[in-house]
C-alpha cells in the first residue's frame, strides 16, 4: 500500500511538472477557457460626446478615442522555455528590443516565416493531431509587444477599454503591469476593461502573443497560417452609465413598403447607485431630415438596464445591394439633469432577407447572388487590410457585376461592413470556424464538430460575429463556419443565432440537408447535380458556397452552372472560389514575383504548394482572362435574337430593382471583325425582370461570299454609379446576324489527285507532297514537300485526346 502511495504521488507531481511544462498559461491548450476579463461582444460604435460630433461618425474626431496602432517595441522568441517573465513590467528595460508596425503579422514582418497548407494543420508535422495541444511547445513562436500612451486628465472618472481588432493565436494583456485579460478567436474584436489599471498621464501596454493554441484548431483555413496583431487597436472611454449594445432590427412588412422598427438599448452602470437616465433615438435620411425619434427614461437599479422601442415608417425606402440607400440611426444619452453624457450614430438600412416558399427573397425578391469568396489578403502585408485595400475590391467587383461576398471563413474588419452597407453587397458573414484537419467524422474523438468539450468555443465564435455584426443592412445571411464537420456544436451555434434573429436565414455546407441551414449550401457541386436538386426538392434554395475553384486556366463552364441556374427559381447563384491570388509579393535574384507556399521555411515545411494561386484576380487585384468571363456570365442585362431578319433583338433587364433607364445603350455591326455600323439605341424604360425588343438598323447590309456580320450590343452607366465611372460597360452581347450569301463552290474534279495505301503505315500522296502515318500508333512519321522531309527522325504530330493539364488538375490529383 505505501509502495502504492508513493507511486502515486510521483505521478501526481510528474503530471503537474508535465502541465507546467506543457504551457506558461493554462489557458494556452484549454478549449473551455476563451477568454478571461474579455468584455461581452457588442455591435461597432464609436462613443461621442455630442450630437453634432456623432453624426459625422468619424472616430478620429471623437475625444473619447485614441489610436495605438503605428510603431511598437517587439522582442520574438522561440519555445515557451525561453518565454520574458518580466516583460510587462512598466519600468523593463527595453533597449535590445526591436520595432513592428501594428497591425501587422509577425511573420510578415521577419519573425517566424509564413506556412501555407489547406487542410493539414501546420504545427503536427504528420497528421496524427492531438487537440487541445500543439504539439511541441518549443516550436512554439512568441511575440512581445510594448508601448506607452497617454491618458487625458478628461478621462479620469470614466470607464476605459482597450479594443484589438485581433490577436492570432491568442494574446494575453497587461496595463501598467497588470494582468488585464485574454481571449481567442482571432477574427473577432477582443476588449478588456482597464479602467482599474489605468491613470491620467503615461500608461504601459503590454502584448504576449503565442503562434499557436487550442483556438488555431479552429482556424484550419485555406489561407497563409500567420499570426500577430493584424488588425487596429485603440483605446476609448466612456461614462460611467454607458451605452454597452444595441440591436437595431430595420425590416419591411408584408407589402414590402413600410418599414418596421424595432431598437433594444442596453445600458450598463458603474456607478453602484441608481441613476435616471433618458435614452432617445433620430432616425434621420439622406437628407439630414429627422424622420423618426423618440425619447425614454429609465432607472437602473444595478449594473445593467434596457430600453426597447418600436415604430413603423410608412414608404420607407429600402437597402438592396442595387440601390443601397441608408438612414442614420442617432443614440443619445442624458443624465437626470438633462447633460447629454454620450451619443453615437450608425447607419441603417431596411430591407427583408428570408426564405420563402422555397426561394430566397429580399424585400420580395427572388435575387440571384453573384458572389465571390474572399479572403483577407494583401500581397505586401499579409492579412493586414486598410480601407484602401478594400475599396479597391469592391471596385473591381463592381466592375466584374459581382453582388455578393461569402466571407470566407470569418468576419473581416469592422470597416468593411461599413464600407458594403454603403456601396451596396449581400454578405453572408461566416463564424471563424474551420477544424478541417480533424475530419467530419461524428465519432468520439473524430470531428470537434461533435465534441462537447469544444461547445463553447464554438458558441463563443458564433456569438462574437453576430453580436459585432447584427446592426449591417448588407449582412443578410449568417454562416455558421466552413469545413468543419456537422453536429451537436453546430446545433448549438445554429439555435444560438435564431434565438437573437428571427429574420435573418442561417447557411452552413456541412450540414447538408439537415435541419440546422435554411438554405442548401454545397460546395463544388457539378451542374448536373445542382439541377437534380432543382427537379427533386422544393423546401429550400441552393446556393453553392463554393464553386468555380478559379486557379490557373479555369473557369470554362461558367455559364453551364449560370444557364441551369436563371432557369430553376430555387437555384439562386452561388460563390466562386475565390477572389484574389494569395500570393505574397517577394523578390530574388531574378526579381519581383509572387510567392506560394514551399517558399518560406526549412527544408520539410508544411506546405499545399500554390493551391492557394485560385483568385478570379491576381494578387495585386488587376484582371485575368477569366475575369472578364466572370463579368460576362454575371451580367444583369441579357441580349437574345428575336426576328434578325427583321433587325429585332430582345433586350432583358436582369435586375431585381433597377430600371434600365439609368443606361445609355448602343450597338456595332461589323463585317469579318471590320466596324460598319455604330448607332444609338433610344433610352430603355425596362422595368427589372421585364424585356423590350428594340430594332437594328440593317439598312446598307448586304450579303458577300465568304463575310460574316455580327451585331454587338453594349450598356453603359450614363453617370457616375456606385464605384463605376460614367461610361463603364456594364453589359454586352454579340449575336450573328442572318445575313449570307451562298458559299463560292469547289469542283473536286479540276483538283488534284490524292492516294491512299494502307499498310504497316498509311501512305498518302498528292501532287508535290506525301504523308505516312504508324497504322498502330497514329503518329505522322513523315511528311514531304516537293521531295524535302519536313520532320526529323520520324518524330511528327500524334494524336492527343485531351487538352493540355491546368492548375486545377494538377490540384485535384
Amino acid at each position: 500500500m505505501r509502495r502504492f502511495f508513493y507511486l502515486a504521488c510521483i505521478l501526481f507531481f510528474a503530471t503537474n511538472l508535465l502541465a507546467q511544462d506543457r504551457a506558461p498559461h493554462p489557458e494556452l491548450e484549454n478549449p473551455a477557457i476563451q477568454g478571461i476579463n474579455k468584455e461581452l461582444p457588442r455591435a461597432s460604435f464609436v462613443s461621442y460626446n455630442n450630437r453634432e460630433v456623432a453624426l459625422q461618425n468619424n472616430k478620429l474626431n471623437s475625444s473619447q478615442f485614441i489610436s495605438l496602432n503605428g510603431t511598437w517595441k517587439f522582442k520574438f522568441v522561440t519555445g515557451v522555455s525561453n518565454r520574458i517573465k518580466e516583460f510587462a513590467a512598466p519600468n523593463s528595460d527595453l533597449s535590445e528590443w526591436n520595432e513592428i508596425k501594428v497591425p501587422s503579422n509577425m511573420e510578415i514582418e521577419g519573425y517566424g516565416y509564413p506556412i501555407y497548407t489547406n487542410v493539414s494543420y501546420e504545427f503536427y508535422p504528420q497528421w496524427n493531431f492531438k487537440p487541445p495541444y500543439v504539439n511541441d511547445l518549443e516550436k512554439n513562436n512568441i511575440g512581445y509587444y510594448r508601448r506607452d500612451l497617454e491618458i487625458p486628465q478628461s478621462w479620469d472618472g470614466q470607464q476605459v477599454f482597450i479594443h484589438f481588432g485581433s490577436i492570432k493565436s491568442v494574446g494575453f494583456v497587461w496595463v501598467n503591469g497588470h494582468k488585464a485579460g485574454m481571449s481567442k478567436d482571432s477574427k473577432t474584436p477582443q476588449e478588456f476593461d482597464i479602467t482599474k489599471y489605468i491613470k491620467p498621464g503615461r500608461n504601459s501596454i503590454a502584448v504576449e502573443v503565442f503562434r499557436w493554441s487550442d483556438a488555431a484548431y479552429l482556424e484550419c483555413q485555406d489561407f497563409w497560417r500567420l499570426s500577430g496583431i493584424p488588425r487596429e487597436v485603440y483605446v476609448y472611454a466612456q461614462p460611467k452609465v454607458r451605452l454597452r449594445d444595441f440591436f437595431a432590427q430595420c425590416t419591411l412588412d408584408d407589402t414590402y413598403t413600410d418599414g418596421i422598427f424595432d431598437l433594444d438599448v442596453e445600458l450598463k452602470n458603474h456607478t453602484g447607485n441608481k441613476v435616471t437616465q433618458s435614452v432617445s433615438y433620430e432616425i434621420l435620411d439622406d437628407t439630414g431630415k429627422t424622420i423618426s425619434s423618440e425619447s425614454k427614461t429609465i432607472q437602473i437599479n444595478d449594473s445593467v438596464g434596457t430600453v426597447s422601442f418600436g415604430t413603423i415608417l410608412p414608404g420607407v425606402k429600402a437597402w438592396n445591394a442595387e440601390i443601397p440607400y441608408l438612414y442614420t440611426l442617432l443614440l443619445t444619452m442624458k443624465d437626470a439633469s438633462g447633460k447629454t453624457t454620450e451619443a453615437t450614430s450608425i447607419k441603417i438600412g431596411f430591407r427583408t432577407s428570408e426564405v420563402k416558399n422555397g426561394q430566397y427573397l429580399v424585400n420580395g425578391q427572388p435575387v440571384l447572388l453573384k458572389g465571390v469568396n474572399l479572403h483577407e489578403f494583401n500581397q505586401i502585408n499579409g492579412q493586414v487590410v486598410d480601407e484602401k485595400d478594400v475599396m479597391l475590391d469592391m471596385e473591381r467587383m463592381k466592375q466584374l457585376n459581382i453582388n455578393a461576398i461569402r466571407l470566407s471563413h470569418y468576419p473581416q474588419p469592422a470597416f468593411f461592413y461599413d464600407l458594403t452597407d454603403k456601396y451596396g453587397f449581400y454578405i453572408v458573414d461566416e463564424a471563424n470556424i474551420e477544424s478541417h484537419g480533424m475530419g467530419y467524422d461524428r465519432a468520439k474523438g473524430k470531428s470537434l464538430a461533435n465534441n462537447l468539450d469544444w461547445t463553447e468555443a464554438h458558441l463563443f465564435r458564433t456569438r462574437n460575429m453576430f453580436e459585432r455584426d447584427k446592426n449591417h443592412p448588407s449582412v443578410v445571411i449568417w454562416s455558421l463556419g466552413n469545413e468543419a464537420g456537422n453536429g451537436y456544436n453546430f446545433y448549438q451555434t445554429y439555435l444560438f443565432i435564431r434565438s437573437r434573429d428571427k429574420n435573418r436565414p442561417i447557411q452552413y455546407e456541412q450540414a447538408g440537408h439537415e435541419w440546422n441551414t435554411d438554405i442548401v449550401c454545397p460546395m463544388y457541386a457539378k451542374p448536373q447535380h445542382i439541377e437534380h436538386y432543382a427537379n427533386n426538392f422544393t423546401d429550400r434554395p441552393l446556393v453553392l458556397c463554393e464553386y468555380e475553384h478559379a486557379m490557373g486556366n479555369s473557369m470554362g463552364n461558367l455559364k453551364d452552372y449560370w444557364d441551369i441556374i436563371e432557369k430553376y427559381p430555387n437555384l439562386q447563384g452561388g460563390f466562386i472560389w475565390d477572389w484574389v491570388d494569395q500570393g505574397l509579393l517577394d523578390e530574388n535574384e531574378k526579381g519581383p514575383f509572387w510567392a506560394y507556399g514551399g517558399d518560406y521555411g526549412p527544408a520539410g515545411t508544411p506546405s499545399d504548394g500554390n493551391f492557394l494561386i485560385n483568385g478570379v484576380v491576381f494578387p495585386d487585384r488587376s484582371f485575368k482572362p477569366h475575369s472578364y468571363e466572370v463579368k460576362h456570365v454575371y451580367q444583369n442585362i441579357g441580349f437574345e435574337p428575336e426576328n434578325l431578319e427583321n433587325g429585332q433583338i430582345q433586350i432583358k433587364n436582369k435586375f431585381f430593382f433597377t430600371n434600365l433607364s439609368k443606361y445609355n445603350f448602343s450597338y456595332t455591326i461589323t463585317a469579318n471583325g471590320k466596324v460598319v455600323k455604330t448607332e444609338k439605341l433610344p433610352s430603355m424604360d425596362v422595368a427589372p425582370q421585364q424585356s423590350k425588343i428594340v430594332d437594328i438598323d440593317l439598312k446598307g447590309i448586304s450579303a458577300r461570299p465568304g463575310v460574316e456580320y455580327f451585331v454587338t450590343l453594349s450598356a453603359k452607366t450614363s453617370t457616375a454609379d456606385n464605384l463605376l465611372p460614367k461610361g463603364w460597360e456594364i453589359a454586352s452581347g454579340q449575336i450573328k446576324l442572318p445575313v449570307e450569301a451562298p458559299k463560292v463552290s469547289i469542283d473536286m474534279a479540276k483538283t488534284g489527285k490524292v492516294t491512299c495505301t494502307e499498310g504497316t503505315t498509311i501512305d498518302i500522296n498528292g501532287k508535290g507532297f506525301s504523308l505516312a502515318i504508324d497504322a498502330q500508333s497514329g503518329v505522322i512519321t513523315s511528311y514531304k514537300a516537293k521531295g524535302r522531309e519536313l520532320l526529323l527522325n520520324g518524330f511528327g504530330p500524334r494524336p492527343a485526346f485531351w487538352r493540355g493539364t491546368t492548375d486545377n488538375d494538377y490540384g485535384w490529383g
